[in-house]
């Protein structure tokens, strides 16, 4: 006997959009993505970077640069060191302490001026010893014992003064001599306290402009770093616009195919098979095409959808209708189960009901 099958058909638009849609979605799909244009990428060193690090790492500029300093310092010490290139014989903070530190600096003329005071003293002196001979003349003691005391006292006393008067020209000359060596003790001192206070200006003024330098490069390579990144995002966007695009067709076209499926049935009325006149078993023929036909299964197509079970494998059983069809069918919905479901021509999800232990069938 004949066998009638009534069939849900979109409208020919529908039905052609589904196919361009396919058709573009099978060509977009098979097309590599060039990911070497959005990779990540990272900036070069800048310039003033790489002078940094160089600075940073060059003996006397970053490493060592307080060495000159403390050397110099230590000569001030010593008294041993170099002035514009060349070695000298300086002398040394402890060259300017001890016993003997007033030395060098008395003056080479100390002694004739020594020598020109006593000169000037003695003849004073002997002017004053003749003095005596006049005086005892005129008391009438001339040769007498009184002119010899007075002879013997004024010598004496004359030497003392003499020898008081060296001591204090010498006393005089050493105290010279010793401020002198104290003051240049205290100078060399300082010295040698600048030549360390420039050890440690000297490296903060590196560091200062290696600082500087590193700071300027990080900047210059962060807005380098910002170009290639928005470089890379630019290229992203412009590869996967496509697929956007796509998408934004496929979900307005969900919409447009939801609401006309269904609107036209049609009924399809097959002849009969040989095999099917001969055995008489039309049913049976019809169950087996209905078991092994993938069916139209996409959650978009179907509404009043219900959970009512399981099966074995843990696939959920639903009951639902079809847009446009009051019948209640039972089954799976297709995005659940993505190993049977295939995209027909109209773009919806199709379910190959032999790959899942769920019974598609009609419920009244």
């Amino acid at each position: 006997m004949a066998i009638e099958e009534q069939r849900q058909l979109p409208p020919q638009f529908v039905e052609d959009l589904g196919k361009d849609y396919a058709t573009q979605l099978t060509g977009l799909t098979s097309l590599p993505l060039d990911t070497t244009k959005f990779q990540p990428m990272v900036a070069g060193q800048d310039q003033a970077t790489k002078d940094a690090y160089t600075m940073a790492t060059t003996q006397g500029q970053g490493i060592g640069a307080y060495s000159p300093y403390l050397t110099q310092a230590g000569a001030y010490q010593q008294g041993t060191g170099t002035y514009a290139g060349l070695p000298t014989n300086m002398m040394g903070a402890q060259d300017l302490v001890g016993p003997d530190a007033y030395k060098p600096f008395m003056s080479p003329y100390q002694q004739d001026v020594i020598d020109a005071s006593l000169s000037e003293y003695d003849k004073q002196a002997q002017t004053g010893y003749g003095n005596i001979g006049l005086m005892a003349a005129k008391s009438g003691n001339l040769g007498g014992g009184r002119e010899g005391v007075m002879r013997s006292e004024f010598m004496a006393d004359s030497n003392a003064k003499r020898a008081l008067l060296e001591a204090q020209l010498r006393q005089g000359g050493f105290q010279n001599a010793q401020a002198a060596a104290n003051q240049a003790f205290t100078q060399t001192n300082q010295l040698g306290a600048d030549q360390q206070r420039m050890a440690t200006l000297v490296p903060q003024l590196y560091g200062g402009d290696i600082s500087t330098l590193g700071q300027a490069g990080r900047d210059t390579q962060l807005y380098e770093q910002s170009v290639l990144d928005q470089q890379r995002e630019a290229n992203r966007l412009a590869a996967y616009e496509p697929y956007e695009r796509l998408g934004y067709m496929g979900a307005g076209m969900g919409n447009v195919m939801g609401g006309a499926m269904g609107q036209y049935t049609t009924t399809v009325t097959p002849n009969q098979s040989p095999l099917q006149q001969a055995l008489g078993i039309a049913s049976l023929g019809l169950g087996a095409y209905q078991a092994f036909k993938p069916q139209q299964s996409d959650v978009r197509l179907k509404t009043d959808i219900e959970n009512i079970g399981q099966s074995s494998s843990g696939v959920n059983i639903y009951s639902f209708k079809y847009k446009g069809d009051d019948k209640t069918y039972q089954g799976v919905m297709a995005q659940e189960v993505p190993w049977a479901s295939s995209i027909a021509e109209n773009g919806y999800l199709q379910v190959d009901y032999s790959k899942v232990d769920v019974e598609f069938k009609r419920l009244n």
